[in-house]
């Protein structure tokens, strides 16, 4: 039986390598910009794959 850990590990990783992108970008004129796009990068592949493993455990048609 799958459980709901998985995800939390997996975010719990997803906001370690939000912070060291955050973190270790190199100064310069593009900083934010790098920053803004690493940081939705990961969150919309956390989201996608989410959604996606969320749906296979509770699935909305169930077979009989």
């Amino acid at each position: 039986m799958a459980s709901v850990i998985p995800v939390i590990l997996i975010l719990a990783i997803v906001l370690g390598l939000m912070a060291c992108g955050y973190l270790f970008v190199p100064k310069g004129l593009h900083q934010t910009t790098i920053r803004t796009a690493i940081m939705l990068t990961l969150a919309s592949c956390y989201l996608m794959w989410m959604v996606t493993y969320m749906a296979q455990l509770h699935p909305l048609i169930s077979e009989s």
